[in-house]
């Protein structure tokens, strides 16, 4: 429909100038017939070169109408409408101003300079509606109106605030980010930034067959958000030329949209926290809802691993915590009863320390032996 109503255009504005401009044109030529020098013939010929002209030109032009479309849907009804009316207001100061030098009938001046001002003051006038638009909406709200008592606070920063969430590479290889969103706990429009989605083809054709592994995981963890009705994915083409690093332009990215850094990667978290760039941590969501271990607490584990340390042991629980154990290393493959000592958490995950069941019922029974003598 778009493209018929292109070409459409370029007919109509073809026979237009052909109309008005070829009966001229013809008068400088002599010799010529009267037939040809006539107006309809300067329509149809008009008409039938912008049709021609209008089949290298639909493309481009489609182009920009569908970014047009697409800035438009993402921006809220109040922004919209307040930029409208800015822009509104300043047109009809543009006129006003231009008034003065249309009368000096100088051609630089009447024709010039008050396009100039309809641009200028149209662009200025949009910026400070939209910008300005919660201040304006306050001050045209009457003072003397009675609160809403709902108990339900406005939001001052605008209806699209924190709205975008972009997606770092960890966070989508990692997965666990589809299963937050189907759950409903992330909310907003998930933005995919093209360097991130170069990042992860890259991953996904590296020879290391470990490597190639997870980036396949990532696509098809990308591919899943896309295809769940209530999550909203978008795919970000803007070029971020501050940096060559790809945690770089995600900072940057999530400054240009107002957004939120959503990431696994701990040195991402930091630089993007210095930066002032609000950032929501996929493991810090686990480690908070991960139940908490007592010390004194049993529990059974797989042992699957030597440790760092002579004589232990590693196991690690169904969501990835790793439980050191003592002694644990005499017991490989082998799933065992352990006491939970103590456990540390810290930003990359919780650990936690345990010793086997059967050492520290040797013990108990040993403090009971010495309390009875």
């Amino acid at each position: 429909m778009i493209k018929k109503l292109i070409i459409f255009t370029f007919v109509l504005v073809g026979g237009s100038l052909g109309y008005n401009f070829f009966p001229e044109l013809m008068n400088f030529i002599p010799s010529v017939p009267g037939w040809i020098s006539h107006p309809v013939v300067g329509l149809l010929l008009g008409a039938v070169l912008f049709y021609l002209i209008s089949f290298q030109a639909v493309r481009p032009i489609q182009k920009v109408i569908n970014r047009i479309e697409k800035f438009f849907s993402e921006q809220s009804v109040s922004y919209l409408l307040f930029g409208s009316v800015g822009a509104i207001i300043g047109l009809i100061i543009a006129i006003l101003v231009s008034i003065p030098f249309i009368a000096l009938n100088i051609m630089i001046l009447k024709d010039i300079v008050p396009l100039i001002l309809a641009v200028v003051l149209a662009y200025t006038f949009f910026q400070f509606a939209t910008s300005r638009r919660e201040e304006i909406r306050r001050l045209l709200t009457s003072r003397t109106s009675k609160p809403d008592e709902s108990g339900v606070l406005e939001r001052k920063e605008g209806d699209t605030f924190k709205k975008y969430k972009i997606v770092d590479t960890s966070a989508i290889i990692d997965g666990r980010i589809l299963d937050v969103t189907k759950a409903g706990f992330l909310e907003g429009v998930l933005v995919v930034s093209q360097h991130v989605l170069q990042e992860l083809q890259y991953i996904a054709d590296s020879s290391d067959s470990l490597k190639r592994v997870r980036g396949r995981r990532g696509l098809d963890i990308l591919n899943a958000l896309q295809k769940e009705d209530n999550i909203e994915v978008i795919m970000d083409d803007s070029e971020q030329t501050e940096s060559e690093e790809v945690d770089m332009k995600l900072v940057y990215l999530a400054k240009k949209m107002d957004g939120v850094v959503v990431t696994n990667d701990y040195n991402l978290n930091k630089v993007a926290e210095f930066q002032r760039v609000p950032v929501l941590n996929i493991n810090e969501l686990a480690n908070a809802v991960k139940p908490v271990v007592i010390p004194g607490e049993n529990m059974q584990v797989m042992i699957v691993k030597n440790g760092t340390e002579r004589s232990q042991g590693v196991a690690y629980l169904d969501d990835g915590t790793m439980v050191v154990v003592e002694e644990g290393q005499h017991y490989m493959n082998q799933s065992v009863k352990v006491v939970v000592t103590s456990a540390l958490q810290t930003n990359a995950g919780r650990m936690i320390f345990a010793k086997m069941a059967h050492s520290q019922k040797a013990i108990d029974n040993q403090n009971d032996r010495k309390g009875k003598s």
